[in-house]
């Protein structure tokens, strides 16, 4: 049995160890694993390489492609977990792409993993559109729901899902994050948090960006916005340590 990952170069699968950049365990050093696969097309997206392959034409602001023989790696579950279980963090972080996609494989690597490392704490990024399956929901210890907002170029229709937003607030693992690019997007994040009740505690607002410059710009306007509508805030902290570079 097999799962697709994401590579850091051709062949080499993309686990690393990095501090946590984002929401509420940034600053937590980590490992990671980025997953292939997606099924939303953000024009932002920084990790494209992980579904925009040679042929799929849906937009991105930087028109690439990205040939899938380079870019995604099929390896057999048990040597995905005894590559993880070769670093010594404690908290594993699964990103994509969508996770989610792969779960009946993901849960098989998760289970192997927490039988061998007792007490492991397993984050999980997803979009928020796909429910976990009964197989992997009780391996995961949070989950970070990154729901996509007009300003992604996805349709609401596949983006936000009621039925799914509101199981994730209902979630007390699920913390929600949203990217924003404008403070018009900011409007759409206090509509999503008065229709499902999303609590303060667990709501963080993003800036979208891929360098310093952005991110920093972006924050003035957003660190008021937060503070009047009672949301946490997250930076990006990997950018400003290591850039838009893969395996960070």
């Amino acid at each position: 049995m097999t799962i697709a990952l994401a590579t850091t170069t051709p062949g080499e699968p993309e686990i690393f160890a990095s501090l946590q950049g984002e929401g509420p365990s940034a600053g937590r050093p980590s490992l990671f694993i980025r997953l292939s696969r997606c099924n939303l097309a953000c024009q932002w997206c920084d990790t494209a390489y992980t579904w925009r392959f040679t042929g799929d034409n849906r937009p991105h602001r930087d028109d690439q492609a990205f040939a899938r023989s380079t870019n995604q790696l099929i390896l057999p579950e048990d040597d995905v977990v005894a590559r993880l279980l070769a670093f010594p963090q404690d908290r594993v972080v699964v990103t994509g792409g969508e996770p989610l996609l792969q779960a009946a494989a993901l849960a098989r690597v998760l289970a192997a993993l927490k039988a061998a490392r007792p007490g492991l704490h397993v984050e999980i990024e997803t979009n928020g559109t796909v429910a976990p399956s009964p197989a992997i929901d009780p391996l995961i210890d949070q989950f970070n729901v990154s729901p996509k907002l007009a300003h992604s170029g996805n349709p609401a229709e596949l983006a936000l899902i009621p039925e799914r937003l509101t199981a994730w607030a209902a979630d007390a693992r699920a913390f929600f994050k949203f990217v924003v690019a404008s403070p018009a997007d900011c409007d759409e994040v206090a509509a999503l948090q008065a229709c499902y009740g999303i609590p303060g505690e667990r709501l963080f607002v993003m800036p979208e960006g891929t360098d310093s410059e952005t991110l920093r710009g972006r924050e003035k306007w957003l660190s008021a916005l937060a503070l009047e509508q009672g949301w946490r805030m997250t930076d990006r902290l990997h950018i400003h340590l290591y850039g838009d570079t893969r395996g960070t």
